[in-house]
């Protein structure tokens, strides 16, 4: 009896550890007028973008990204930004303050030139934000990441113009937005949606005064914690989303412990490395 009671707890301690074990994911789903939506937020955690200039050959996956950081480091990572048939971006890109591409306002076809567009960007203060293409504000330093996308979702608070209530065209899609208190907010959709309902999540739910679209089709997310890694499109920039600091391990040097910065390689000819 006693020998059985010994085991039972045994079983029961290493249950808890394995408990306590589990990473916890920086995503959660939510439901918004009968679709469901994954939202991500890497609560203020660094963000990296990997987007290939002219010179250099892009990452077209998670796998090639987890080849590059610490993935025990990673939040969750996302396609950002439209890009050609290479996967390098086709907008204003800048990796680590460094211009991989430059501004794009040319007019076309699809949904990148479905004006108005807009620029996610972390400033060189480290704040997220979202503009529309034609009304970025001069900054006093360059910011340290940029990827141009389009359409704009949510501009000041009102629904892109040209946006239906609920078009017929359904798609997985992905985008971000940013708080009135500056957190950027990463989405991607479990359900085909439209535009008009995408916009409206951010807006509606998140409460995000300006948000852009990244993408459909090609739509893609890791998120570690629960070994989530899509694999059904080749992808072109993608922003890597890092853990906060408070979330890991201290590490020591000469002033005493810190946190932990995020592994990421220095930039290598010919393979585009995290900003």
């Amino acid at each position: 009896m006693r020998m059985m009671v010994f085991c039972l707890l045994s079983l029961a301690a290493c249950s808890q550890s394995t408990a306590r074990a589990d990473p916890e994911s920086y995503c959660r789903q939510q439901t918004f007028e009968g679709s469901r939506f994954t939202i991500c937020d890497n609560e203020g955690g660094e963000l990296h973008l990997f987007a290939a200039t002219k010179a250099q050959t892009p990452l077209r996956s998670f796998a090639d990204v987890a080849k590059q950081v610490d993935e025990k480091q990673v939040a969750f990572a996302m396609n950002a930004g439209m890009f050609d048939e290479s996967g390098r971006p086709i907008g204003f890109a800048t990796v680590d303050g460094v211009e991989a591409h430059r501004i794009n306002v040319r007019d076309g076809g699809g949904n990148f030139h479905l004006k108005p567009n807009g620029v996610f960007m972390v400033t060189c203060g480290g704040n997220p934000a979202v503009f529309p293409t034609d009304a970025i504000p001069q900054f006093r330093c360059a910011p340290r990441l940029t990827t141009q996308s389009g359409p704009m979702l949510v501009i000041g608070g009102k629904l892109h113009p040209k946006f239906d209530r609920d078009g017929t065209s359904r798609l997985i899609r992905n985008g971000v937005g940013v708080t009135a208190d500056n957190k950027a907010l990463f989405v991607i959709t479990n359900d085909p949606v439209s535009f008009g309902k995408f916009a409206r999540f951010f807006r509606d739910e998140l409460h995000t005064p300006n948000a852009l679209y990244f993408d459909g089709v090609v739509s893609s997310l890791w998120d570690p914690a629960n070994y989530r890694m899509d694999r059904h499109a080749e992808l072109g920039p993608i922003i890597v989303a890092f853990k906060p600091a408070s979330a890991r391990p201290a590490a020591a040097s000469k002033r005493g412990k810190r946190a932990a910065r995020p592994t990421v390689p220095p930039a290598t000819p010919g393979r585009q490395n995290a900003a």
